[in-house]
Order: C-alpha cells, then structure tokens, then sequence
C-alpha cells in the first residue's frame, strides 16, 4: 500500500521531489532490522489485521545477528526452549542450547510460515532517516530508494556492529584479521600461529574449535571471566515425538526454564552481601569447573576472576579451560601496546609472532548503529540526544523523536534470561502504541522530557545496588561514567508488567484532524513547526 505525495521531500534527505519519475511510497510502519525484533512484531502486526508495513534488511537473509555470527562453535548460550518466540514454539530443536545454524533456520521458517517475507526488503540498509514536523512522518533513505512511514521502529539491536580492538598498529598488520562476527571462512587457519584478542561470549566458543587445528595459539585476556559449565545435550526422538504430539508439555517446559533463570537476577541485585551469599551455588560450580580442568596452578591464576560473579557477561562453555591448557596454547595477561607488521607487541616489550589476528571483542552496545543517521526535532541526531548519558523511556523512546521506537534500547537487555522475552515486551509496548494512535485519531506520539527524565534516574537509582555497578569490574554494560546504560536493573518478569501497556500519559500527543490529497495527516493541538532540514542526512 502506498501513498503518493506531489510535495518536494525536505532538503537533504535525497528523496526525490516534484516530477521525479517514481512516487515515494508510504507506510504505516517501517521496521529496520530482520532479526528477532523486526521478524517478531511483523508476524504480531500481520495477526492483527496490519499489512501497511516493510522491513529493510541490509544482508541477503533474514536472522540479524545469527545470520552474521557464522564462527566455528557459534551457539546460544540460553536453553533453546526458551530462546524462541513464545508464539511460534519449535519442537525439532536438536540440542537444548541451539547452534547457530538452527536458529537462523528457525527465524526464516518464521518469517515464511507467518508471511513475513512478503513485507521484507533485502539488501535494503537504512542511510538516513529524518522526522518532517510539517508532515508528522519520518522520511527514510535507503541504498536502493527512499520511503515515508508514520511509525519508525529501530530492530536492528544491540549486536550488530562489531567493535574492532584501538591497537596502534593493527590496521598495518601483515597477515589478517577478522572479527568473529566477520568470520572469513574461506581463510585456513591450519597450521598458523594464531592470536585471540578478546576473552568474551563468541571467543570462548571458538578458542576449542580452532585449537586442534592450529601450530600456536596465542589467547591475549585483559580480565578473566566468569565461566559455568554448559548443561548441553542432544534433545531426544522421544523428546521431539511428545513436544509435537502435545505442545502444552514443551510450553511447560520453557516455563520451568524460565523461571529457573529468572531466580539468576538475585544474585545479580541488592546490597553486595546478599548479592554473593545469592550467587554461591554458581560461583562453587565456576570454581569446581576450573579446578578440574586447569590443573595448573599458574594457568589457574590467571583464569581466576578477581571481581563478583554477573559483574561481566558470564559465559557457559565446557571445554573453554581445558583448550587452553593444550600444549599449543598460550594465555598471555600482559597488555597489548601494539601491533607489528609481523606480531603482537606486549607492555613488557615481547613480539608475538602470528599468522592471523582473530578479534573476540564483541560490539558497541552503548551506542545503537542508527543513532548517527537518525534526525529528529531540529537538526539533533539520535546519538546528539545521547550525550553525555545514553537513555530511552522503557528502553524505546526517546524525547526529540516522534513516533520512533528502538527496539531493545538502552536498559532494556539482560544478563539472566532470554532477551526474547524482552522483545516479545516491547513489541507488545509498540503495539499498544499503534492502537492508541488509531483509536484516539493521533499523528505523533512523543515521550515527554520529564518523563523520560524520571525513568532515567529510576534505572540510576536502582543499578547502584547492582554488581553491573558495583561489582569491582568495567564491562560494555557501563559507560564511560560507570554507569549502567544496558541492562533492565531487575526481573525480566518486571519489565513485562511496566511495558504491558502503552502508557499514553508519558507522551505529548498531537491529533490528526485531516488527510490532504496525497499528504499525511495535518494535525490539531500545538502549532505545527517545521523543523530546519540539516545540509545532509548523515551517513550511516
């Protein structure tokens, strides 16, 4: 469904004007992003009666992060039946931690069975987007046209840019390099001597399986992490014939899983006593995990986290610590000062000499990939907003920016359970917004600065009482000035209730009061002001 529009676009934007030979199409919703967010409210929005929708997707396939993270080992670190949509339970899982592969299947079966990719547009990457205050609409650029939408929803999440390492030097390195998530399949890493920078989620799972194959691996750890054991194991045909035949058994299944991660959060919150007294019976089995495998002392050493448990992400992995006690492992703790042509340099002066630099440095977190290229109000970018202090109002909206919602925004991830969870939260948040607007007749929904200001301080007050805060570590959960600006501090099952509703109190609305002839609709209440069109959308 389109809306033709004879007024010119607003200067920079590059959509075309009067007399263009294409109309510039309309929707209601626009969605940037085809993985769990965007995959998930497009099926809730099709199962309510909404096709007046698209999704741009900048790869070739649906799946967000699990069609990029295509590294040997890459698997989910939740139990399988939980990380999935709750509508949409999928009894053929292979294994109770899903590999990668399957996941990625299991977002494109969705996007079929539910007729999703009907509304998604491939190899589309969003370059800019711009609210028009005359028009009440968001104006949207991408590398194959340009759209309007009354609605913008950000799915692209929080790991979808990978954060390549500051080291000087790196870019002049002789061999190659590669992100985990950028994984080069078509280099061999047989017989090289390899560097691991990084010690994190993606780092863990891969170090056991390029490990065998390797002359010499060189693993450079900044702060050793918490690591628990991974209770994996291969789902059987019994397993597969009952959750098919009976559905509401494997529904009381992810249930019990549920809830068993949701009682991680206590160890995770409250005064720092409690918080560990809380956490010893996962602490015991991190320590019983790394005694066992790593006999020796020294190696053991360094392994050994010096900070409370959840402080950083904790990771599960059964072999992690024995692949480094292999002979052709080295563990290096001394900081990395540069690179060479030939080698990594260390601070006490020691050139490592490697083939391949393997980066396990995760993402940006704190800084979503639209924020750069998303203009609201005026001529203030998203990221501008964020300054000096990243936030958004339930971890979706953000004052200066109508009728945007960000999917897993700011406060809204979680280091306990199932980030689906969270997802399927917010898309009902959306999704209550959008019948607001139609029932009530509004153009524009903005969540209020006082608003958005009282929620921020709530998220501050609650993390000082957090081991994100206080914990004795620095992770990508905080920012620069400690604080927390990733992670929902408290239930997953919390933030269900704050979001089940769209609490239209929070937000200054503007009604619609006509529809021009192949305009969007004016609107009543405040004046109407067009904001000033900045010289050019920034790039992405």
């Amino acid at each position: 469904m389109t809306e033709p529009d004879a007024r010119p676009a607003p200067a920079g934007t590059g959509v075309s004007g009067p007399g263009a030979s294409s109309e510039v199409p309309h929707h209601r919703v626009v969605i940037v992003g085809a993985g769990f967010s965007g995959i998930g409210l497009a099926v809730r929005l099709l199962e309510r009666g909404t096709g007046d929708f698209v999704v741009f997707e900048r790869g070739g396939d649906v799946g967000g992060t699990w069609r990029d993270n295509v590294y040997p080992g890459a698997t989910c670190d939740v139990p399988s039946n939980l990380y999935s949509f709750s509508f949409a339970p999928n009894p053929s899982w292979s294994r109770s931690f899903s590999p990668q592969a399957e996941i990625q299947a299991y977002l494109r079966d969705c996007a079929a069975r539910f007729g999703v990719l009907a509304h998604v547009r491939l190899r589309h990457e969003v370059t800019g987007a711009r609210w028009d205050d005359e028009r009440r609409c968001w104006w949207i650029e991408t590398t194959r046209g340009a759209c309007r939408a009354t609605v913008l929803v950000s799915a692209r999440g929080p790991l979808s840019e990978p954060r390549l390492p500051e080291i000087p030097g790196l870019t002049d390195f002789g061999g190659a390099v590669f992100h985990s998530a950028r994984w080069d399949h078509d280099h061999d890493l047989t017989g090289e001597r390899v560097a691991v920078i990084g010690t994190g989620a993606s780092a863990i799972q891969f170090v056991p399986e390029v490990q065998p194959v390797v002359r010499r691996l060189t693993v450079f750890q900044r702060t050793p992490p918490w690591v628990i054991p991974r209770r994996d194991r291969e789902l059987s045909g019994a397993e597969h014939v009952l959750y098919r035949a009976f559905p509401l058994v494997q529904l009381v299944v992810r249930a019990a899983i549920y809830w068993a991660r949701e009682a991680f959060v206590l160890g995770f919150v409250g005064a720092p006593t409690r918080r560990r007294r809380r956490a010893k019976v996962a602490v015991d089995a991190a320590m019983r995990l790394l005694e066992r495998q790593v006999p020796d002392p020294q190696l053991r050493a360094k392994l050994t986290p010096s900070y409370e448990l959840g402080c950083k992400r904790i990771l599960l992995s059964s072999d992690y610590y024995r692949a480094l006690g292999r002979d052709n492992v080295d563990v290096v703790t001394e900081p990395i000062t540069s690179v060479t042509d030939g080698g990594v340099v260390t601070a006490d002066g020691r050139v490592h000499e490697v083939d391949t630099i393997l980066c396990g440095t995760g993402f940006d977190v704190t800084a979503h990939a639209a924020a750069t290229c998303t203009v609201g109000r005026g001529t203030r970018t998203l990221a501008g907003s964020w300054e000096p202090r990243i936030s958004a109002y339930e971890g979706m909206t953000v004052h200066g920016f109508p009728n945007l919602f960000v999917m897993v925004g700011p406060n809204s991830g979680l280091g306990h359970s199932s980030i689906v969870f969270i997802i399927e939260s917010q898309i009902n948040y959306v999704l209550g917004a959008l019948d607001t607007m139609a029932r009530k007749g509004l153009a524009s929904v903005e969540v209020r600065r006082d608003a958005q200001l009282r929620w921020t301080a709530e998220v501050d007050r609650r993390s000082t009482r957090t081991v994100w805060t206080g914990g004795g570590c620095r992770s990508y959960y905080v920012d620069a000035a400690g604080r927390n600006v990733a992670l929902w501090p408290g239930t997953s099952w919390g933030y269900r209730r704050r979001t089940r509703r769209f609490d239209v109190d929070a937000y200054r609305v503007e009604r619609a009061t006509t529809v021009p002839p192949g305009g969007a609709a004016r609107v009543g209440g405040a004046p109407s002001r067009r904001s000033p069109a900045p010289a050019a959308v920034p790039p992405a």
